[in-house]
């Protein structure tokens, strides 16, 4: 099969998918005496990704894999053609789930003690609910107190591929906008001088987290 026909129906597989697609689920769109290597679906993405910089969608690399989008720039015009208008959280969600992301693995208890007051049972459903977060064992104290990370549904949510990609407080020191992904940044900046009780706990915090979960902080 030439290479134009493999891009397009890479393309059109991607267009369609509700879902980000693995390397591994583009091969198996194909039969398997007509499958590209990893290396020439990575080309063909690439291509894609090309094709379309002067375009109003882009090729995405995210967590879960490869995802056609919309240009974040394009918002303003697109969200019309929904009557429902996107959530706003409230600074109390956006600290709560900031926290967890940069702090994590973190507990219920350590999150409160970082923002100084009770995190709201609601919040903590939300947070769940949506998958952007997710229990990834307990703490061996009394009580057992459930350990928190995110997920990658957050950071697909986030057009992240790996929690190295989080911005830092550096890049927007000096920038103010209503966008949701820098609100979560921009909310950390009251945990930033308090302790971090899981710095203590390395051991645990190797026997709790996954290296193949992109979705997590892996430890140093």
């Amino acid at each position: 099969m030439a290479t134009n026909k493999f891009q397009a129906i890479i393309e059109a597989a991607l267009m369609v998918a509700d879902y980000p697609l693995t390397v591994s689920v583009i091969q198996n769109l194909f039969k398997e005496e007509e499958q590209p290597s990893s290396t020439e679906i990575k080309a063909i993405l690439s291509a894609i990704r090309d094709r379309h910089i002067d375009s109003g969608i882009e090729l995405q690399e995210v967590a879960s894999g490869y995802r056609l989008q919309a240009k974040a720039e394009f918002s303003p015009w697109l969200s019309r053609l929904w009557e429902e208008r996107a959530p706003r959280y409230s600074r109390a969600f956006l600290e709560t789930l900031a926290i967890i992301a940069y702090r994590q693995p973190i507990t219920r208890a350590e999150i409160e003690q970082i923002r100084g007051v009770t995190v709201s049972s609601n919040i903590m459903k939300t947070l769940l609910e949506r998958e952007w977060v997710k229990i990834i064992g307990y703490r061996e104290l009394p009580g057992k107190p459930a350990i928190l990370g995110t997920t990658k549904t957050f950071l697909d949510h986030f057009s992240l591929k790996s929690l190295s990609e989080l911005p830092t407080l550096a890049d927007f020191k000096n920038f103010e906008t209503q966008d949701s992904q820098i609100q979560v940044q921009l909310a950390l900046e009251n945990s930033q001088s308090e302790p971090n009780d899981s710095e203590a706990i390395p051991q645990e915090r190797n026997a709790l987290l996954d290296e193949d979960d992109e979705g997590m902080l892996v430890p140093a």
